[in-house]
């Protein structure tokens, strides 16, 4: 009998490391993951160097090869390069509970602070009237002005790309909505596809993949399927669950780059539509630096904040869910045809074209609603370039920052 990954599905074996341990238990994949979401402060990338220091050198999951195989595919899918790495390693290493273990262990902690922080929220004090929340909405600012300087020169070396991501800027801020958003990365997709080099690379994926061809397609139909489906039965429907699920899976499967250029999409979701304020919405976000763990758990906090049933710990569950239902269903219909996509350089040059997309779009968010929403005043402004500073040059952690800002808008106000 062929093994999984073998002839017809996939690329040969190559033994792991560990080959010898065989899978983990649920058991095993959930706590070294719930101790991860504990600890993983700093963002996407600073979650990839713990994913190989906890998986490829200390536990010998598996190797550097096949470690660095695991997060090109999550990069080149949209949604969270992290989360999305976690569910395949929990994937391979113990099937599709392990997939479910690791997700679930990586999220909890930071979602499970979230929903509390929206439910303590309007039991606090006014958020439009709140110095302290203010301070998070300023933090927002500095933390998307940080992730827009990494990005952008990473992802727009050159003229090319970054005239590309200045026109997806132009086209999210001139067409604000989801579907301006689409147009704008489908068109420097094509861009990328015609105009910029990219060069096919990479070997075999050296891993056993546990996924069919047949699981892979289904996966795939069912992901398109929700997305074209779900809207149309939102629409033609008065739940407001449906409606939810329908908007934060859009929003799941359409981002690229991660939490922080899921913002405006989240915020075309919810606000426009009167379902949470934008001062919670910013001063939310803002909170989210403060938490360990992936920056998706934000939606948590959203569906905890709702003004309309289904809210509080249902309506966390419930967003959490639809926006993190893609990657499941993109990792699992991507897995067996890694090998075979990654060495088609016309797939190389489309990604170079939508990642600058990606900086663009970031760029958007960065002006509206971010600026829009947390600067007011000069004092305002110069507090954002202080931690701006702190964050890009002095490395300070995000969670620092979030506590110093609250303080210094807290003083700010009594002066």
């Amino acid at each position: 009998m062929d093994k999984p990954g073998s002839q017809g599905r996939g690329p040969a074996l190559v033994s792991t490391p560990d080959e010898s341990a065989g899978r983990s238990s649920q058991r095993e994949i959930f706590f070294a993951f719930l101790r991860l979401g504990l600890t993983s402060f700093g963002g996407p990338m600073a979650h990839l160097s713990y994913f190989q220091a906890e998986f490829v050198e200390k536990r010998r999951w598996l190797d550097e090869k096949a470690y660095a195989d695991v997060v090109a595919l999550c990069q080149f899918l949209p949604g969270p390069a992290s989360s999305q790495t976690g569910i395949v390693l929990g994937l391979l290493r113990g099937g599709y509970v392990g997939a479910l273990a690791a997700w679930v262990g990586f999220t909890l902690p930071s979602a499970m602070a979230m929903a509390l922080f929206a439910l303590g929220l309007a039991h606090i004090v006014d958020p439009a009237h709140a110095a302290w929340l203010h301070g998070l909405k300023i933090v927002a600012f500095a933390v998307v002005a940080q992730a827009l300087w990494v990005m952008g020169k990473a992802l727009c070396p050159d003229r090319a790309r970054a005239s590309l991501a200045v026109g997806s800027a132009l086209i999210a801020l001139t067409h604000p909505s989801a579907y301006g958003q689409i147009v704008a990365i489908a068109t420097a997709g094509l861009i990328g596809w015609r105009l910029l080099p990219g060069g096919a690379g990479g070997t075999q994926f050296p891993v056993a993949v546990p996924v069919t061809r047949g699981q892979a397609a289904a996966a795939g139909g069912l992901f398109f399927l929700l997305l074209a489906g779900l809207p149309i039965l939102a629409q033609a429907s008065s739940s407001h669950g449906l409606a939810l699920f329908s908007s934060f899976y859009r929003s799941g499967a359409l981002v690229f780059g991660g939490g922080h250029v899921v913002l405006p999409l989240l915020r075309e979701a919810v606000v426009p539509q009167g379902w949470i304020g934008d001062n919670a919405f910013i001063a939310g976000y803002g909170a989210a630096q403060a938490v360990p763990g992936p920056l998706f758990s934000f939606a948590a906090f959203l569906g905890a904040a709702m003004r309309d049933a289904p809210h509080g710990l249902v309506g966390a569950g419930l967003c959490l869910g639809a926006i993190y239902l893609p990657s499941f269903l993109l990792v699992i219909a991507a897995l067996p045809f890694w090998h075979a996509l990654r060495h088609r350089a016309g797939i190389q040059s489309a990604l170079r074209g939508v990642n600058a997309a990606v900086v663009g779009l970031l760029l958007a968010a960065l002006y509206t609603p971010v600026f829009t929403s947390a600067i007011f005043s000069g004092s305002d402004f110069a507090l954002a370039l202080v931690m701006f500073l702190a964050l890009v040059f002095w490395k300070a952690p995000p969670w620092l920052m979030v506590i110093s800002g609250a303080l210094a808008a807290s003083a700010l106000a009594r002066l």
